[in-house]
């Protein structure tokens, strides 16, 4: 019985401030997928912040469309709709935390948080993304650098 249980994924129910539910797989093994870095902007955490919620700096530094609606609870569709989710906690300028998805079966969400603070004039984002399927993981490396931080950089330096 253990063995079947060690194999099987789990899921997790993640409560955000709007009170709404998600479930988030995770694979039951000891070592489950993350993602975890660091990245440092040469703009104020202000900045970072309204162009990870602001629709229309997110299209601008994607080059893709974009909605979201940025209020606790809020979805969101991202890079016209390859990404989705739900905004659980947002406090601003300091925090964003999602229900992310990308493709993955119906109703399977993972977590993704950006933690911004000021460092000298610019920011440091603390970045970890946790929760999706393990196979995902190099996919969504090289993925956060190219649609997210390279382009960011760039908009921020323009």
């Amino acid at each position: 019985m253990h063995a079947v249980i060690a194999g099987m994924t789990r899921l997790f129910l993640i409560a955000g401030l709007a009170g709404v539910a998600f479930a988030v797989a995770q694979e039951a093994t000891p070592k489950a997928a993350a993602i975890h870095e660091e990245i440092d902007f040469r703009v104020p955490p202000h900045r970072v912040y309204e162009a990870l919620l602001d629709a229309k700096q997110f299209s601008a530094f994607s080059g893709l469309p974009a909605e979201i609606d940025r209020h606790a609870g809020g979805t969101f569709s991202l890079f016209g709709g390859a990404i989705s989710g739900r905004n659980i906690e947002l406090v601003t300028d300091k925090r964003v935390v999602q229900a992310w998805r990308s493709g993955w079966p119906e109703g399977v969400y993972s977590i993704v948080k950006f933690e911004l603070t000021t460092q000298g004039s610019g920011t440091r984002l603390v970045f970890d993304h946790t929760g999706f399927p393990p196979d995902a993981r190099d996919h969504l490396v090289g993925g956060w650098h190219e649609h997210y931080w390279e382009p960011l950089k760039k908009y921020f330096s323009q």
